[in-house]
This record gives C-alpha cells, sequence and structure tokens, in this order.
C-alpha cells in the first residue's frame, strides 16, 4: 500500500479531471483521496460519495474543475457485491460490531429466494447509527461512539435487483443494484430478520456507480508505480461525469455568452441535464439543463479551468 505520511511537501499544481479508484480495504474514502491527490500533486480534489474503510472498490475521485460536478455521481445508481454473515447480528450491523444476538442458521436457498422480493423495488430503510448522515451538524457515528442513540427518520430508497451469487451454511453473496442512499449494512441486517437468524455485513464491493465499472478503476499501488505523465494520463475528463447525457457544441461566440451564464435559444427537447461543449478549441465548458426552448446554464468551468484543462491534455498528446 503506497504511503505518504512521511513523504516531503510535494509542490501542488491545478490538475483536472476524475480518477477512478479501486479503494483499498481499510483506508477511509477521504484517506484515498489524499493520497492519490498527493501523488497526484493536486490543489484540489474531492470524492464523489463516501465508501466505508471495510469497503472496497469504485470511488469516482474528482480533481479541479472536475469537483464542480461530483453532485451527479453523488445521486447516481450504484452496484455492490455484499457477503453477509448469517445468525450473527451487530451493533453496527457489520463485522466491527459487538455481537448484539447469535442464532443457529439453517438457511436453505428456497428460504432466501423467498423473503428477497420483499427487498425489492421502493422499500423503507432506517439508517445505521453508525452513518456519515449529520444530525444537527455532527455524523450519527460520532454519536453513536459516544453512547448516544439518535432518533432517524425512515427512508425511501429503490432496490432495482438482489441476485443471489453464493449461499453456504453461514454466508452468502448477492449483487445488489440500488439507488444513492441506500445503506448496504441495514440491507443485510433487515434481511436477516426476515429469515428469523439475524445477520450483518462480512464483506462489500461496490461494483458501479453511474456508469463507471470496476474494471476501469485503478489501485493506489499502481498509481504510485507510474512516472508523473502516466499518472495524469489515468484522468477521465470532467464532462465523462455527465455519463450519456446529450451534448450540445457551441461556436466561439456562442460559448463566450454561455461562460457568463447567459440563456440561448435551443430546437433540443426538454432535458434535465446537457453537456455542453466548445469547439476550436475543443473543450468541455460546463452543465446546462433545456427547458421551453433554452439552453440554461447551471455549472460553468472558468476560463482559466478551461484554459488549464486544454493545456493539461496537450502534454499528454504531444501537442503545442
Amino acid at each position: 500500500m503506497v504511503k505518504t505520511a512521511s513523504h516531503a511537501r510535494v509542490a501542488r499544481r491545478p490538475v483536472h479531471g476524475v480518477l477512478l479508484l479501486d479503494k483499498p480495504l481499510g483506508l477511509s474514502s477521504n484517506q484515498a483521496l489524499q493520497k492519490a491527490k498527493w501523488l497526484l500533486r493536486a490543489v484540489k480534489g474531492g470524492h464523489t460519495g463516501t465508501l466505508d474503510p471495510l469497503a472496497t472498490g469504485v470511488l469516482p475521485l474528482c480533481f479541479g474543475a472536475a469537483t464542480k460536478f461530483a453532485q451527479v455521481q453523488l445521486d447516481a445508481d450504484k452496484s455492490y457485491r455484499a457477503t453477509v454473515r448469517l445468525g450473527i447480528s451487530t451493533s453496527t450491523g457489520d463485522s466491527e460490531g459487538e455481537v448484539i444476538r447469535q442464532s443457529d442458521v439453517h438457511v436453505t436457498l428456497e428460504q432466501l429466494l423467498s423473503v428477497l422480493p420483499r427487498f425489492q423495488g421502493k422499500i423503507w430503510q432506517i439508517p445505521p447509527m453508525h452513518s456519515a448522515l449529520k444530525h444537527e451538524g455532527k455524523a450519527l457515528y460520532e454519536y453513536a461512539r459516544s453512547g448516544v442513540e439518535i432518533e432517524r427518520q425512515s427512508r425511501e430508497v429503490t432496490i432495482y435487483g438482489l441476485d443471489v451469487t453464493m449461499l453456504d451454511p453461514q454466508t452468502f453473496e448477492m449483487d445488489v443494484r440500488c439507488s444513492k442512499g441506500t445503506y448496504i449494512r441495514t440491507l443485510a441486517s433487515d434481511i436477516g430478520d426476515a429469515l428469523g437468524c439475524g445477520a450483518h455485513l462480512l464483506a462489500l464491493r461496490r461494483t458501479a456507480t453511474g456508469g463507471f465499472l470496476q474494471d476501469e478503476c485503478i489501485t493506489l499501488d499502481e498509481l504510485a508505480a507510474m512516472d508523473e505523465q502516466a499518472r495524469l494520463a489515468q484522468l477521465k475528463t470532467a464532462d465523462t461525469l455527465l455519463g450519456d447525457a446529450p451534448e450540445v457544441c457551441l461556436d466561439s461566440a456562442d460559448a463566450g455568452r454561455f461562460l457568463t451564464g447567459m440563456r440561448r435559444n435551443t430546437d433540443m427537447a426538454d432535458a434535465p441535464m446537457v453537456k455542453v461543449m466548445g469547439r476550436h478549441p475543443d473543450a468541455f465548458l460546463g452543465m446546462a439543463h433545456v427547458r421551453s426552448g433554452e439552453l440554461i446554464p447551471q455549472r460553468l468551468l472558468s476560463p482559466i479551468e478551461i484554459q488549464q484543462s486544454i493545456e493539461q491534455t496537450q502534454v499528454l498528446t504531444g501537442e503545442n
């Protein structure tokens, strides 16, 4: 595992783009971000949704101008491979908590498959105390560590699919496709309760978020082994955060007006999210939406961010 704590202070620089990181076990999302940020010598960075230290997998990291569009991935659907331990319930819903109940396990595949439909489609979940949700400006897990229980409101989430991939006498694995805000720990615990034996989450891997897949990701160790230019080459452009949103390309005059926040007429159909590109030179300008024949700016890159992004691409391609 790459270590950065003992490294000397590095000179930072503007870096723009998205790094698809395969987050390792044991690191918080922020710790993983800081290590990648150090390796890239980036001035500004952020992640697109917390993965617990016990979870691994797809964690898109945003740098520079890409941080303006991180919310799109926060709102994106997610996919997970979850390993669930039957017969043991814990205080946290995962393997870090104290055991609060144990029971014998005699669960067949037929029994497991019979309860899963209860947890598909739109369901209600009570967020766990050991979560990053805020109450009066303080994360719930901070209250939990102090032994304080906060009343939580149930929240509606959507489970698009649950597929059992393995079952043995004490554990099972399932692939979960779900909406944002779904707590897989809570799902595992609730399935255990429905089976009458209790359960907790033993391991979790995020396999996809939005259109980003685990096969596209790079580890911190792989990133550390590269030279500086190869590290930069791992970055996807900021517009990839917008996925398959429709795209409009503006000429120089319209691009200049768009970047000042001006609306423009368009024959595009209404759309909640549109990628706006410029040409001569080719560049991502920002995000807009279309309503009633108008292209309405939402989030824009600054002229300096656009110029730095172009120069970053030119360095990688050898263009002048």
